[in-house]
């Protein structure tokens, strides 16, 4: 009772706070690029790139170039050697630790002033569903945040850890008694194990809240139909009411989800990363998220189509276009300048500023020139989803066949089915056909015979969770890439076919 009459005055509080930099957005975002510039211009970074000359946007375009993280790894070994006053004043606070690609393990600094972002972020996220809707009775019962482990190791003195699991240190006190799992489970690594403590600790808790990226939470769902003998988790936990989930685009997800939940209930999509909190959806009648302007972070965005030219175009929020694809890149009180996250967003309005994830730079497939995103594919299996009702989906990921001979190739699709079809053939038809709708080039290729139409190989239910697990990457913050350029996930999942 207490929690929830506090939510509700607290709410208001954000909610004014909310208005007050929503109404002057611009001018927001240029306060805190002159506060970063300034805060950090005796850093070896603000040195090198001479942050004392840096007067304007312009200014500060010209002294920083778009860098991802093996641009930035020199500055980073140097904290890693010991070294303060780097790309912030003194040592960072804490290191995100990520599996990279091709640069082994990244350190993604989090300081002393960059936490708030996360911290305050997730709590006014909840709070401006609170303001909007009036509900805060959830918060008075069982919450679960389904998480990698807060367990913490030393890096050159600093705790470092998962995003998460860092976080996790960092949960208001008021919220520390109702919060599942346990801290001694959420430490446990190994995700299987951990599940079933999660669920040993949670079966019979008045749960009201679940949070997690969407394919663990939909396999603790799983877990539970499995244990309970095929219930369904609006009859295990009745006062289950709120749903919040990110990291993922939730729509592959959405149906079999409330399949399991068997009862509509309230949603609230994050987008949360190492290297910041960036939105959330701040309105139940709007699936857009809320660019958050005020929280640390200049933002930047390059149009997506110049992304790998030498000098690509840099935007402000001041001049960005609505429905354009652009590359994420931020500068912050963390330390990281000129830096591309990886991520795509589409601006979709500008009273306020509300964006929509629309894939990963990384995560394409062009091996013809078609260049499909992740959004695009998504919007095609919603499209045959919604066309074949009884199909039901787990998990999917798309990448090319290349056959020397013309027409030959293809795109092949592996998706985990648990409920195929009824008519495999007429579902081909509505994914290829709503593929070539939202994508120009693609049509172009099919029309001109050099590709054929799309091709679907059927996966076991839990292909995906298998072949994560094979990767030694099954839980926690670990996704499946939607979308690939190469074979290296197509040919190892095929072990799993149906």
């Amino acid at each position: 009772m207490i929690r929830s009459i506090g939510a509700k005055i607290l709410a208001q509080f954000v909610a004014y706070q909310q208005k007050r930099w929503i109404a002057r957005s611009e001018e927001v975002q240029f306060e805190w690029l002159e506060k970063l510039v300034l805060e950090a211009r005796h850093t070896d970074f603000g040195k090198d790139h001479h942050f004392k000359d840096v007067h304007t946007y312009g200014d500060f375009k010209t002294a920083v170039p778009i860098r991802d993280y093996e641009d930035l790894r020199p500055y980073i070994d140097k904290i890693l050697e010991g070294k303060e006053d780097v790309l912030w004043k003194g040592k960072p606070k804490y290191f995100a630790k990520t599996s990279g690609t091709t640069s082994g393990a990244k350190y993604i600094p989090l300081t002393k002033e960059s936490i708030p972002n996360h911290i305050n972020s997730a709590r006014d996220a909840l709070l401006s569903y609170v303001y909007q809707t009036g509900k805060s009775q959830f918060l008075d019962k069982q919450l679960m945040f389904l998480s990698g482990s807060p367990t913490l190791e030393q890096t050159a003195g600093i705790h470092t850890g998962r995003l998460s699991g860092i976080v996790n240190h960092h949960v208001p006190s008021y919220l520390r008694s109702n919060q599942r799992p346990s801290y001694e489970t959420n430490c446990i690594e190994d995700w299987e194990h951990k599940l079933q403590k999660v669920i040993d600790e949670t079966l019979e808790a008045d749960m009201s809240l679940i949070s997690g990226i969407p394919p663990w939470v939909q396999m603790y769902f799983d877990r539970l139909h499995e244990r309970t003998g095929g219930k369904r988790i609006k009859d295990i936990f009745p006062n289950f009411s709120l749903l919040v989930y990110g990291g993922v685009n939730f729509e592959p997800y959405r149906a079999k989800m409330y399949e399991s939940i068997g009862k509509k209930i309230d949603s609230i999509e994050t987008y949360p990363a190492s290297e910041g909190f960036f939105a959330y959806q701040n309105d139940q009648e709007d699936a857009a998220l809320l660019l958050l302007l005020n929280s640390g972070i200049f933002f930047e965005f390059v149009p997506v189509e110049e992304y790998f030219n030498p000098n690509p175009t840099r935007h402000s929020i001041a001049s960005v276009e609505l429905y354009k694809n652009y590359a994420v890149i931020l500068n912050s009180n963390a330390g990281l300048w000129g830096y591309s996250i990886g991520d795509t967003v589409q601006f979709v309005s500008k009273r306020p500023y509300k964006i929509l994830f629309t894939g990963r730079i990384k995560h394409f497939i062009s091996a013809f020139g078609e260049h499909v995103i992740g959004q695009e594919v998504e919007r095609a299996m919603q499209y045959a989803s919604e066309r074949h009702p009884e199909t039901k989906i787990t998990e999917f990921s798309v990448a090319p066949f290349i056959n020397a001979g013309e027409g030959e190739s293809y795109h092949e699709w592996l998706i985990a089915f648990e409920h195929k079809p009824q008519n495999m053939e007429s579902f081909i038809e509505d994914l290829d056909l709503k593929m070539r709708e939202l994508n120009s080039y693609y049509d172009d290729l099919i029309r001109g015979s050099i590709l054929a139409k799309l091709k679907i190989t059927a996966l076991q239910p839990d292909a995906f969770q298998q072949y994560m697990k094979s990767q030694g990457k099954l839980g926690g913050q670990n996704k499946v890439p939607r979308l690939s350029n190469d074979r290296k996930i197509a040919d190892a999942i095929v072990e799993w076919r149906l």
